[in-house]
């Protein structure tokens, strides 16, 4: 697995750009990222997963056509300390043991002036589907791409850490972070 929601993006923006039909893209993952950060405990807690890939179909002609799925390892989140990371990935929150996949579907990808896009996409945790919208940036170098991009989700619409002290312990909003760096390949 390699790259979840920046690459899409990437990727995505960058075909836009180029006007090609079919572009393939490496994704950098030394320089990319998909991060959460998190209120909780009295103060602000970020993660990083380590283990995401994902597919692109992209029409660029009608960008409004584009198609990505992303597919986050739940249980590659790392937090600090480290019991932050058990707990995150364990059954109160996570549950990585039962529900081991977080997907990204990206719907469509809105031209929004610029180097901006508004991406429309699914993202599933634990069962549960829920739409969010968000704007990215797209810079292009030549052959290489720098997209970064933000969303917050609420924890409680997926299930996670509802029941139990943890509910009033752990914000609810959470904040999900990409940057993703490619080259043309």
């Amino acid at each position: 697995m390699r790259t979840p929601t920046i690459l899409v993006f990437a990727a995505v923006a960058l075909l836009t750009l180029t006007g090609a039909r079919e572009v393939a893209w490496t994704v950098d993952r030394d320089a990319s990222r998909i991060e959460l950060a998190v209120q909780a405990f009295g103060g602000s807690h970020r993660g990083r997963f380590s283990d995401w890939g994902g597919d692109i179909v992209f029409d660029p002609a009608d960008p409004d056509r584009t198609r990505a799925l992303i597919v986050v390892r739940s249980a590659s989140l790392t937090m600090s300390p480290a019991a932050i990371s058990a707990r995150a990935t364990g059954p109160a929150f996570l549950d990585a043991a039962r529900h081991p996949v977080i997907r990204f579907d990206l719907r469509s990808l809105e031209p929004a002036g610029g180097d901006r896009y508004t991406a429309h996409a699914v993202v599933t945790m634990k069962g549960v589907a829920r739409p969010v919208s968000f704007p990215v940036d797209l810079r292009l170098t030549g052959d290489r791409a720098h997209l970064t991009g933000a969303f917050v989700l609420n924890r409680a619409d997926f299930g996670i850490g509802t029941s139990g002290p943890w509910n009033r312990l752990v914000g609810r909003q959470v904040t999900v972070r990409v940057a993703l760096q490619a080259h043309r390949a």
